[in-house]
């Protein structure tokens, strides 16, 4: 029942110079306070991709999302 989260990647990172580029790469997304209540209160999460060329989404384990809950403390 909530809206979308759009992930943040690798912000104010190099992530390549002259030398090498990283093998390295992360998301982050920030999470509304209500949507974290859920999540604790055990709503389920789907994630997705959302491209022109290529659109998924699944729903998340629920081993994860509870993982996901418990780091959401």
């Amino acid at each position: 029942g909530h809206g979308r989260v759009m992930a943040i990647a690798d912000e104010d990172l190099a992530r390549a110079n002259a030398e090498k580029t990283s093998a390295v790469h992360w998301l982050r997304f920030e999470l509304p306070a209500a949507m974290q209540v859920a999540i604790r209160a055990g709503a389920a999460v789907t994630v997705g991709v959302d491209h022109p060329v290529y659109r998924h989404s699944t729903l998340l384990p629920a081993a994860t999302t509870a993982a996901l809950a418990k780091d959401l403390g």
